[in-house]
């Protein structure tokens, strides 16, 4: 698999740069993008809150790359907030970013790989997709949507060799998180977490890794909730 080209959307921090880490330490030319600036060729420094930047992407990574052979969006913004004080503004960055944008860049990507009867998608999703969450409702509503594209493309997508997964981590060991929950937060999370522990990025690069394998070229429309048992219940 080594030699093939990847879009990789959010790679400059936390879970994007631990995939960026892994895929490039496989032999993969990875294309990153982010709104911090970057000297890396194969980097674009963009916006995709704004979806009209996606085919900017797409075109930029192709014609750096040659191809697009995979595709994994993994950028995306939280919202902790109760539904009545979500901002319309706010909402609608989110839509854009966590489900709109990705949604764009699997309609560029899938129609050079039914041309290559080959390719590889995976959405970053979270367990909030999966479950529900108080108080997120907008986030979790986002990421069970790229869920159904996920799932709705794995079938259309099926006769060309391409396979359309989604990874669901649960509270990954982050800067973000680090920034975001007290110590005294964390506790409160971490009783709640079957394994008692956060989500490494590596364990989703890893698996990241394997999903664009020919060893897992039999597993489509999957939801993969990588969350230390969150998702099963109390």
């Amino acid at each position: 698999m080594s030699g093939k080209n990847v879009l990789l959307t959010g790679s400059k921090k936390g879970i994007g740069l631990a995939i960026y880490d892994e895929l490039k330490s496989r032999g993969y030319r990875v294309f990153g993008c982010g709104r911090s600036k970057s000297d890396d060729n194969d980097y674009l420094s963009i916006d995709l809150s704004d979806p009209k930047n996606a085919k900017t992407l797409y075109d930029c990574a192709k014609e750096t790359m040659g191809s697009v052979d995979i595709l994994i969006n993994n950028a995306g913004i939280y919202i902790y907030s109760p539904i009545e004080n979500t901002k319309q503004n706010e909402l609608i960055e989110l839509v854009n970013l966590n489900f709109i944008t990705p949604q764009l860049l699997c309609s560029y990507a899938v129609s050079d790989m039914k041309k290559n009867m080959w390719g590889r998608i995976i959405n970053i999703g979270s367990i909030s997709g999966s479950v529900g969450e108080a108080n997120a409702s907008a986030y979790s509503a986002a990421k069970a949507g790229l869920l159904g594209l996920a799932k709705s493309l794995a079938l259309e997508l099926a006769p060309y060799n391409i396979t359309v997964n989604q990874i669901n981590p649960g509270w990954v060991d982050t800067k973000l998180s680090d920034e975001a929950l007290d110590d005294e937060e964390k506790r409160e999370i971490l009783d709640i977490i079957p394994q008692r522990r956060f989500i490494e990025p590596y364990e989703i690069a890893k698996l990241c890794s394997y999903l664009i394998s020919d060893d897992a070229k039999g597993l489509t429309g999957q939801g993969i909730n990588l969350c230390a048992g969150l998702s099963c219940g109390a």
